[in-house]
């Protein structure tokens, strides 16, 4: 038998009671006994060594998202290898336009998670129990908001974005039929927002598991044995969307914790829907407006034709897997030092942000030179060995967007560190200037003078790198002034 500590949030005290070593760390409420749920339901990540608890919990993310688009790369293989010539084209073409729409709203869900690990530190079961409805009734609206908006204008949009008239129509298809299950999508993501804000990062993983093996299977009987085009995969993708958002909110209707989902205790609750704004929003803009400046990109993309837009679409498609590896830094930064300033630990931030920023240097650039060192072999996988012309773009764009792809990653924990810090407005100002304007200014300048893909990817590697110093030294100041407030307030105490 050994001595675990569980908390009572009424009397904000921790209590010493007996448990076995396979008894789970919970939250329990002293008017009412919670039956355990097998596993971590919740993880207290202000406790322990941190490199080893930011490694525990990095590791599943980074697994959700790598499997997450290994089954989003089926949609792609599958019709660069089966379905029409031009399916390619009009499926990766679409990602910079769906990722438009959507940011906005899965940006939401990083306002709730940062709402939930703060209540969660603090020990806040109230909170808790309104954050969790409140964030998951927003999602239901958003989502359809969202849904509805995509299905109404892409065509518009694709039109906009100068998508050549032998690929609109497949793309418009596979668009509107993909916002169907947007709703759902939005859903999944903000209800593993909550999981990830109480230190649950493995459930997450399971059930997108669930869903891409589920995707994958109806991607294959709907192209080869139905004979369908791009809508066969958009069918399957929402199919798998409907199913992991099934998966995550019978979890939470299930869980016996403060983060349990009661359908009828579904609200708004004006405090937490405020709180779950100041952060979400600022997010949500900057997600949406980032995805502009790649439209915008793509768009310059286009106007070089469906080769280029193959090539670039499944390099992009490769980069991905770089990319959400280093993007779990980020919810890891969001989630960790969201629970230290619930807890009033500030002061551990800074150890915190040094140990994930040299984390996701390390993943971003091994995987990064690695994906460009592979990139011929990697991208005949999606169009296969003879099409060289489109391995030639792809490799194109890996020279200049895979190599220096780590200073991304950066970027990333530095926006997680900040948003967890209460300063999301200012992260999202530093990405608006320093990304998606210098961006714009580039395309209209010095791309419109030298129309070469090598000078309009160098966009990329170039805003990211002044991003990282306008972020670092907001960091550092933000960090110094919560650790100051925080050791006056203690002494007052």
């Amino acid at each position: 038998m050994t001595a675990r500590v569980r908390f009572d949030f009424q009397k904000n005290r921790a209590n010493r009671v007996k448990t076995s070593k396979k008894d789970n760390f919970i939250i329990r409420s002293p008017l009412r006994a919670r039956a355990r749920i097998p596993g971590n339901a919740t993880v207290d990540l202000t406790k322990g060594p941190l490199f080893k608890n930011i490694v525990k919990f990095t590791i599943p993310i980074i697994f959700t998202g790598i499997l997450q688009l290994f089954f989003n790369a089926a949609d792609i293989v599958v019709v660069g290898r089966f379905a029409s010539e031009t399916a390619l084209a009009a499926v990766t073409s679409t990602g910079a336009l769906i990722n438009l729409i959507v940011n906005f709203a899965i940006g939401l869900s990083v306002g709730a998670g940062v709402c939930m690990a703060k209540c969660f530190g603090s020990k806040d079961a109230d909170g808790m129990e309104q954050t969790v409805h409140t964030a998951m009734l927003t999602s239901v609206i958003g989502g359809v908001a969202v849904g509805v908006s995509g299905f109404i204008f892409s065509k518009y949009f694709l039109v906009w974005m100068d998508t050549p008239s032998n690929v609109i129509d497949q793309a418009t298809l596979y668009v509107r039929i993909y916002f169907t299950g947007v709703p759902f999508s939005i859903i999944y993501n903000f209800g593993a927002a909550v999981l990830r804000a109480v230190g649950d990062t493995r459930r997450p993983l399971l059930f997108l598991v669930t869903a891409g093996i589920i995707n994958v299977l109806f991607n294959l009987a709907f192209v080869l044995i139905f004979g369908m085009d791009v809508d066969g995969v958009a069918y399957a993708t929402v199919i798998s969307q409907v199913v992991s958002c099934v998966l995550v909110t019978a979890y939470l209707m299930k869980v016996k914790d403060y983060h349990r989902l009661d359908i009828k205790k579904l609200r708004i609750v004006k405090d937490k829907f405020t709180q779950i704004l100041i952060v979400g929003l600022p997010a949500g803009v900057q997600g949406s407006l980032f995805s502009i400046s790649n439209v915008i990109i793509q768009s310059s993309i286009n106007s070089f034709g469906d080769v280029a837009m193959s090539g670039n679409g499944a390099a992009a498609n490769i980069e991905g897997f770089v990319y959400i590896s280093m993007n779990a830094f980020h919810q890891t930064a969001l989630s960790f030092t969201g629970q230290h300033v619930g807890a009033k630990k500030v002061y551990r931030t800074g150890k915190i942000a040094l140990l994930c920023l040299a984390c996701v240097t390390v993943v971003g650039g091994v995987s990064g030179v690695g994906a460009y060192l592979m990139g011929r072999p990697l991208i005949s996988v999606y169009v296969g060995d003879n099409n060289t012309e489109v391995i030639k773009y792809g490799i194109i764009r890996m020279t200049y967007v895979c190599v220096p792809y780590f200073l991304c990653g950066l970027m990333d924990v530095f926006s997680g560190l900040l948003r967890g810090l209460n300063r999301s407005v200012e992260a999202t100002f530093i990405t608006l200037v320093c990304v998606c304007v210098l961006r714009l200014v580039w395309i209209y300048t010095v791309f419109a003078e030298n129309h070469t893909l090598p000078v309009l990817y160098f966009s990329y590697p170039l805003s990211w790198g002044i991003c990282v110093l306008a972020q670092a030294g907001m960091f550092w100041a933000a960090y110094a002034k919560a650790k100051k407030r925080e050791r006056e307030e203690s002494a007052e105490s």
